[in-house]
């Protein structure tokens, strides 16, 4: 689970993220996210002459060949608050970790805690969920209450990187998805997703937000208008120092067929709100490999207009054709409301 910026601690909270963050690696170590050719010492591509942005700005994470992941701050965006954190074993399918986090931008500090939260959550996912006493009903509360033990993590770290003098405290969303075999687990607060999109037949949204949009759309708001309203960013549950509830949604699904299964926040799924609109922007590419496809994705976001950051985290599963079944619960959104916009 090499991570490109590295481990390297968080440093306290600053207005200036950068200094949090190690230096970019020397020439020849570090590719132009243009074009593919080698960064130099001054920042810039000796092959198209792009200057690199900073590696908090747009950093790319690939822990095995299976499993890869791309977090860039977008077009319209003046720095990075999403944040991401993969593991994932050799073995293609066996089991994978993606955990995404998207720091709420009207709150102090959010690219730092977001960061440090993502990290946080990865260490507490190192080991296989657990299977309970056996039965279905023990082995599901046995994984939900390891995925609030993730969740619980990530809300501590964020909350140690945070001035205790501040009264805009570092905030964001928070979702999981790990893969062990056919078995999907997967959290969340606020309204980073997770998908699963097979190769072929329906995806589906794993994830329920909380949001102001999504209380409009169980109230009977059209979904698309809901999502593109005045407060269509407005989140009802989150991580931080002033989070009222930190209990995440979680379900499971058994994935039986070819696919992938994406974690992502909402800068992609702005553009791609439906799976079968993410499923679209998959074919489309042509890609079967997930490093490429999770930068086309973000690339897709921003060509659309990238007014958010982005992060896209893949999996790539390759099983044999079969029918998929679900069998997820959510809790009940908490009230309150921040945006991650």
């Amino acid at each position: 689970d090499d991570h490109p910026l590295g481990d390297a601690p968080i440093s306290a909270p600053t207005r200036k993220p950068a200094s949090a963050l190690p230096d970019p690696p020397a020439a020849g170590r570090r590719p132009c996210a243009e074009c593919g050719g080698e960064v130099g010492p001054d920042l810039y591509c000796t092959e198209c002459g792009t200057k690199a942005p900073s590696e908090r700005d747009h950093f790319r994470e690939q822990p095995s060949s299976w499993v890869a992941g791309v977090c860039d701050k977008g077009v319209g965006k003046s720095r990075n608050e999403d944040a991401m954190a993969l593991l994932a074993s050799p073995h293609p399918g066996s089991r994978a970790v993606l955990v995404v986090l998207d720091g709420v931008s009207n709150s102090v500090d959010s690219d730092v805690a977001s960061l440090a939260g993502a990290r946080a959550a990865r260490e507490v996912l190192r080991t296989p969920l657990p299977s309970g006493m056996g039965t279905p009903d023990s082995r599901d509360s046995a994984v939900a209450k390891v995925l609030a033990d993730a969740v619980a993590a990530a809300n501590t770290a964020i909350v140690a990187v945070t001035d205790p003098d501040s009264t805009n405290p570092a905030s964001a969303t928070f979702t999981v998805a790990v893969l062990e075999g056919s078995r999907v687990s997967h959290a969340n607060l606020g309204d980073s997703r997770c998908y699963w999109l097979p190769d072929a037949g329906p995806g589906v949204q794993l994830t329920v937000d909380d949001s102001v949009a999504q209380d409009q759309i169980a109230s009977g708001v059209a979904k698309e208008v809901a999502e593109t309203g005045q407060h269509a960013h407005a989140i009802t549950k989150w991580l931080g120092r002033d989070a009222e509830d930190i209990l995440p949604s979680v379900g499971s699904i058994e994935v039986t067929e070819p696919g992938w299964l994406l974690a992502c926040s909402d800068g992609l799924w702005n553009y791609a709100s439906e799976p079968e609109a993410l499923q679209e922007q998959i074919r489309a590419s042509g890609l079967t490999d997930p490093a490429p496809l999770a930068l086309a994705l973000v690339d897709f976001a921003n060509a659309a207009g990238g007014h958010d950051n982005i992060t896209a985290a893949l999996a790539r599963v390759d099983v044999a054709p079969n029918d998929v079944g679900q069998n997820a619960t959510h809790t009940t959104p908490a009230g309150g409301g921040q945006s991650d916009g």
